[in-house]
């Protein structure tokens, strides 16, 4: 099926062929978990139909960023105490 957003991201319109029938978007319209509604959806095409964001626009602007995790006797600042603390992996 054609469907037609306006991305939250950029407000453009894009159109994709979802492969969806009118009977699973009323389930979702109607408060059914998009995931459950349509599980055959990847989730880029889940995210066109909730948001009209594109694979495309989400790469360009939430790029997946390396989380670097802290290591035995790294410190570490707690933000509400402005104290740092050794960590400890148990």
């Amino acid at each position: 099926m054609q469907i037609t957003k306006v991305s939250m991201f950029t407000d453009k319109e894009h159109t994709l062929d979802i492969p969806v029938t009118n009977e699973q978007l009323e389930k979702w319209n109607k408060g059914m978990v998009i995931q459950e509604a349509m599980p055959h959806l990847t989730p880029d095409q889940r995210e066109f139909l909730m948001t009209g964001v594109t694979k495309e626009e989400w790469d360009k602007y939430m790029p997946e960023e390396d989380v670097e995790y802290p290591k035995n006797g790294d410190k570490i600042l707690n933000m509400k105490t402005g104290k740092t603390t050794t960590f400890r992996k148990e």
